[in-house]
């Protein structure tokens, strides 16, 4: 028993050991910058400077001016496209990743994922043009707009675009999120469904949503980050009337240079994304559970 619990020790302190490195490299590498972004948005800006003075008396000024109308649109500006594109996201990429996993063949998935992988990696700046070109004021489909009565620079086509323009990135990664999923599904599950006389459609939304919702609830948070966190997309297709806390963040660090500020930002921006992922988290376990 003494040997045991010996060994057992032993393997602990080895373990904890060859953890050092990477817990280091947490510090250095992902606590150490947002310390120091939480101590520069409690101090005082000073104007005509860019950043603030080492010796600078710490204030909570800068949250303080965030108390604001402006702020809190921009703030759910940013959610409720977030959440809609990741909604939308999942609701294509599911059919999507299902499809690619029980009808496509080997070699086709294959050229597929590899595909969806492209599209992952390939540059935003990229897709976002793609999409400014085709649906923006002097897209290819403006005549089609104009034809319908669409005025492109309404500010509900604006939405519209930025939307598309985060579905081109959140599908395909959602859609790599979810193709495991679905191949770790019994297909076995959904025929005895239908053996007993339920419908496709039905068998599908009984059975199959059902046993991959975790997979669907981590695929949708992973677009949500995504989504929220957008800059480029925002910027280029938003034409300065859609604004994401990430803008406003360049804006203070980089045009106006008020790094309290800026910090500010990127902390409550931070904490309410933080916030969010937590609640519908903790709400999905506690509806598996109950």
């Amino acid at each position: 028993m003494t040997e045991a619990r010996s060994l057992f020790r032993s393997a602990a302190f080895n373990g904890a050991l060859l953890s050092v490195p990477a817990m280091l490299l947490l510090l250095f590498g992902f606590v150490s910058p947002l310390g120091t972004l939480l101590l520069e948005s409690l101090k005082e800006f000073a104007p005509g400077r860019v950043g603030s003075l080492d010796d600078a008396a710490f204030t909570i000024a800068s949250y303080a001016q965030l108390w604001n109308n402006a702020f809190a649109d921009v703030m759910w500006t940013t959610f409720w496209i977030g959440a809609v594109s990741s909604v939308i996201g999942q609701i294509i990429a599911f059919p999507l990743a299902y499809f690619i996993v029980r009808q496509f063949s080997p070699t086709t998935r294959t050229v597929v994922v590899g595909l969806m992988i492209t599209l992952v990696l390939s540059s935003v700046l990229i897709k976002t043009y793609a999409i400014e070109l085709t649906f923006g004021s002097v897209g290819i489909l403006r005549p089609v707009l104009v034809w319908a009565g669409i005025s492109p620079n309404r500010r509900g086509y604006i939405n519209f675009v930025v939307v598309a323009g985060l579905l081109h990135s959140i599908i395909p990664i959602a859609t790599l999120t979810l193709v495991g999923a679905v191949q770790s599904l019994d297909p076995r599950l959904v025929d005895a469904a239908q053996s007993l006389g339920a419908p496709t459609w039905k068998a599908h939304l009984t059975v199959t949503v059902p046993l991959a919702a975790p997979a669907i609830v981590s695929s949708a948070l992973v677009s949500l980050t995504f989504a929220i966190s957008a800059f480029v997309i925002p910027m280029v297709l938003g034409r300065g009337r859609v604004l994401f806390m990430s803008n406003v963040i360049y804006t203070r660090f980089s045009d106006i240079a008020n790094y309290p500020s800026g910090a500010a930002i990127s902390i409550v921006m931070l904490a309410t994304a933080l916030g969010v992922i937590a609640a519908v988290s903790l709400s999905h376990k506690q509806k598996a559970i109950g």
